[in-house]
Formats: C-alpha cells, sequence, structure tokens
C-alpha cells in the first residue's frame, strides 16, 4: 500500500507507532504472554468477600477508555467478553519517568491497540467489577481505525453491519460484532456432536482425495484445473462418495468425512461454490435403518447447540424431535401437485409438467422432469422434517433399485424448511447395473446435460470385487448451521465465503 492511500486518521496512527518506537518501546514484541484468565472467567468467579483474582494477567484490544488526568478507566476486549480496566498512572509508572502513562498510554495509544495488564480484581465504587492494573505492555499497535459501535437508550449507532464489508472483512466482523462468535461455536458443536454420534458407534473417520482425474458420487457441474507434471486434467471434488464407498468394499464396517467439496454452479442465500459436506457409509444397512439414525443425531445436534428440539427458524418453529415423517416422491407430488405421475410416460410427463407451468427444456429426461414438477410444488411445502423417499431410478444413479418397484429406489433426502439437508440411499452394489446407469448419464451428458456424471470404470472394478449391502448419507453442514443458529444466509455460517474480489485489492494490483 502506497503511503498516499492512508487517511487522516491512519497516518497519525503510523506517527505513533514511529514515536512509540523511538521511545524504545516494542510494538509488537516477542508473541509470549502469560495470561492466566479472561475476562468471563473474572466475571464467573470473583468473590468481593475473599478478594480472589488478587494476581491475573489478562490481555485484549482496547474498546473504549476514558482519561481521566492521573486515571483511566478502559474496556477490554478479550476472546471471551470486556472487562473494564481502571489505570492509575503512578501505578504503571511507579517511578520518577511518567512516559508509560502520560505519553505512550494518553496520547500514542488507541482504540483497537492490544495490550497486556496484570492487576487484581475489585468492585469499584459504582458497583463495577474491575481489574485494577499494575502493568501495562504494549502488544500490538492497530494501524486501522475500528468502527465504533455505539449504544444509547437500548439503540445502536454505527453498527458495522453492511452485509458486503461483514462477510469480506470477517475479522472487523468478530472485533466489533462479537455476537457472531457464538454461530462459529455453535458451527464447530455440531461437528463435534456429529463426530462423537459416529465414533461412539465404531465408525472410522477418514481423508479421501480433493483433486480427482473424475469428478463422481453427485450430478454437478465441477471446477477444473492441470497438473503440470502428468499434463492431465484434474477436478475439484463435488463429492467424496466413490471413494468413501471404496473403503467400504476393503472391509471397512462404517466410514465418514467431514470433506471440502466444490461446485461450479451459481450462488445465493443458501449456495457457495466452496462448502462442508459430512458423508458417512456402513456396512449391511439400509435406508430405512439410516432414517432412523439421522433423525436421533439431529436431534442430539438441536439439543447440544441450543438446549432445546423446538426453537424459531426463518420464522418456523420447527420441531427436529425425532420422528420426522415419511413421504414417498409420488406421494408428495400427489399431495402437492394434485396429480398422479406415477403410470406416466417420459413423454406424458413432460406434457404435465408444461401444463402445470413447470420450467424444463428438451434435455430434460424423465429424472429431471419429477425433480422439476417436485421443486416447484412440493419443496416449499416442507417445513417440518421430512424425509421424502423412493426416488426414480434415473434421478439416482449410484442407488440401489426399490426391493418391491423396480422403477424407483431406496433413497431419501431430508427436508426442513423447504430445504434439502440431507440425502442417503441404500446404495447401489451391482457393479452390471452401476456400469448401465453410468452409461445412460453418458447419454444425457451428450444431450447437453452438464452436471451428468462421468463413468467411473475404477469404481465399477471396485464393486465387481463385491460390496456387501451398505447405506451411505450426505449431510450439508453449512445449512445445517444455518438451521441451528436461525441465519438467514449461508455466508453468515461462513467465516470466509467466496466473494467478488475487489477492485483495489485484485491479484492484477498485487503483482
Amino acid at each position: 500500500m502506497e503511503l498516499l492511500d492512508l487517511n487522516e486518521q491512519e497516518a497519525n496512527r503510523r506517527n505513533s507507532l514511529k514515536q512509540i518506537q523511538e521511545l524504545g518501546i516494542n510494538p509488537y514484541p516477542a508473541p509470549e504472554y502469560p495470561v492466566n484468565a479472561t475476562t468471563e472467567e473474572i466475571k464467573r468467579g470473583y468473590n468481593d468477600e475473599i478478594h480472589n483474582f488478587n494476581d491475573v494477567v489478562i490481555a485484549g484490544r482496547i474498546m473504549s477508555r476514558r482519561i481521566m488526568g492521573a486515571a483511566s478507566f478502559i474496556e477490554l476486549q478479550d476472546s471471551e467478553g470486556r472487562i473494564q480496566v481502571y489505570i492509575k498512572r503512578d501505578e504503571i509508572c511507579p517511578d520518577e519517568d511518567k512516559t508509560l502513562y502520560n505519553t505512550v498510554f494518553k496520547k500514542l495509544l488507541d482504540i483497537g491497540d492490544i495490550i497486556g495488564i496484570t492487576g487484581y480484581a475489585f468492585i469499584t465504587q459504582t458497583g463495577q467489577l474491575s481489574v485494577h492494573a499494575k502493568t501495562l505492555t504494549v502488544l500490538s499497535k492497530s494501524l486501522r481505525v475500528l468502527p465504533i459501535v455505539k449504544e444509547k437508550d437500548g439503540e445502536v449507532y454505527d453498527a458495522f453491519a453492511d452485509p458486503e464489508l461483514r462477510y469480506r472483512m470477517r475479522y472487523v466482523d468478530l472485533i466489533v460484532n462479537p455476537q457472531v462468535k457464538e454461530t462459529f461455536v455453535k458451527r464447530t458443536t455440531i461437528i463435534n456432536t456429529m463426530r462423537n454420534y459416529f465414533n461412539e458407534h465404531g465408525y472410522l473417520e477418514v481423508e479421501t482425495p480433493i483433486l480427482q482425474s473424475i469428478p463422481g458420487g453427485a450430478s454437478a457441474r465441477p471446477f477444473v484445473t492441470h497438473h503440470n507434471t502428468l499434463d492431465i486434467p484434474l477436478y475439484l471434488r463435488i463429492a467424496n462418495e466413490l471413494y468413501l464407498k471404496r473403503l467400504i468394499v476393503g472391509g471397512f464396517k462404517g466410514v465418514y468425512e467431514f470433506a471440502k467439496d466444490f461446485r461450479n454452479e451459481g450462488m445465493d442465500h443458501t449456495h457457495n461454490p466452496e462448502f462442508t459436506c459430512m458423508e458417512i457409509y456402513v456396512a449391511y444397512k439400509d435406508y430405512n435403518w439410516m432414517m432412523r439414525f439421522v433423525e436421533t443425531m439431529i436431534e442430539r445436534i438441536a439439543i447440544a447447540t441450543n438446549g432445546k428440539t423446538k426453537f424459531d427458524v426463518w420464522g418456523n418453529e420447527i420441531e427436529f424431535k425425532a420422528p420426522y415423517r415419511r413421504l414417498t416422491m409420488l406421494d408428495a407430488i400427489k399431495e402437492y401437485a394434485g396429480v398422479d405421475i406415477s403410470n406416466m410416460t417420459e413423454d406424458e410427463l413432460r406434457a404435465t409438467c408444461k401444463k402445470l407451468h413447470v420450467s424444463i427444456d428438451d434435455s430434460f429426461g424423465y429424472g429431471k422432469l419429477v425433480d422439476a414438477l417436485f421443486g416447484e410444488y412440493c419443496e416449499k411445502k416442507l417445513i417440518q422434517p421430512t424425509f421424502i423417499l423412493d426416488y426414480p431410478v434415473e434421478m439416482s444413479p449410484l442407488t440401489k433399485r426399490h426391493r418391491t418397484n423396480p422403477r424407483l429406489t431406496e433413497r431419501f433426502e431430508l427436508f426442513v424448511n423447504g430445504k434439502e439437508l440431507a440425502n442417503a440411499y441404500s446404495e447401489l452394489n451391482d457393479p452390471i447395473d452401476q456400469y448401465e446407469r453410468f452409461l445412460d448419464q453418458a447419454k444425457l451428458k451428450a444431450k447437453g446435460d452438464d452436471e451428468a456424471m462421468y463413468i467411473d470404470m475404477d469404481f465399477v472394478r471396485a464393486l465387481e470385487y463385491g460390496m456387501p449391502p451398505t447405506s451411505g448419507m450426505g449431510m450439508g453442514i453449512d445449512r445445517l448451521t444455518m438451521f441451528m443458529t436461525n441465519s438467514q444466509t449461508i455466508q453468515d455460517v461462513l467465516f470466509f465465503p467466496q466473494m467478488r474480489p475487489e477492485k483495489n485489492n485484485s491479484q492484477e494490483n498485487n503483482s
């Protein structure tokens, strides 16, 4: 950055930095500082009768201050909260030299600077718990001005609330909107609860390739790159399904992975091109078992994150207590669209979609026509947790055919608040059927469906060695976090969502 780009306040901070250095003080000292308490530990544990916390070391960011001659108050914010600190000139400067207080603290430190304090906890005459400072150490000089959020009579002023800025500068968002941290703490709770649940059942957490020569396991448009040494195209994975099922072939009873997946598709308030998906595969189980497994897990997650199973999500009271409603896809279309498509041909179904004003195009086969009809008339009606099951074969190229109806598959999707949350199958383990399904996908790709699956002959070969009856399930962690935290957009549950580069911070300008 050119110094000419600095505004007046930023230039003043750089000048203060220079003066601090000229006084022989390192504004960015060695990283170790012996913190022994947090603001919340002091608030929870202080007892004025026994005067505990009489030798505390805390560190954090100056968020406000009141200079009052030889004594001052600051509000210090650490990773857990804020606490008032009382600073007396003669306490932190016991010798004749008062430079640390009169010059450094009063004139050269700013809101946003990170300092360390040693001292003791006490209650002020106004009844406020505070820390009486004995020493003050400069730990990091802030060169940018923080947005200052002000409150008066219950009203918030100058809030750092613009979504564009909040998502682009999450580091600032976390500083000035500390309540944002709670969303990400809950996200970790969700993942840990899920991981503990799987581990209790004896399933193994694994890792599978992110760079893949064939993008498989889902119908989606992949990101493509090039490996220079091998001189081949590689794809960022759209799913990890086919690799996890290879491990079931290899003899594991159950495997799971929290995976970063990538899909080169549209972006909206529930979709980001990079997202986190959990997939699990368990041998000798089917989709009926998996439904019970999933609803029990989500009930546990709801309690772990919110202390209850019923709470508001996007204006609807959602009950996450198991069991959840089961409804076949064809029955859902009959219930919400008012048509029975169970015996329709592809041409009849296409005519029905047009009659019902469902948006379709000529590349759509039977499966995509059903999906379009379901999406238009059913999805948004599925508010309470509902398992939609028994999808047409054409929609589910990796799924075992239904045991009583060969036109359908043993697949379910879990919908909440009109959005898909989980996708699960009784997995297809017939290698001949799997190969024929891949060929059908190739035909769809030839018709112009750029989301149709590629043929993965190594996966077919793995199935030829024999995969036991298996049930698998994938669940979007980002969307689950949105539900559990009542977040309106996926950007609210990602620390760093994908955004268009800033014009003044592009790669071209930095090269």
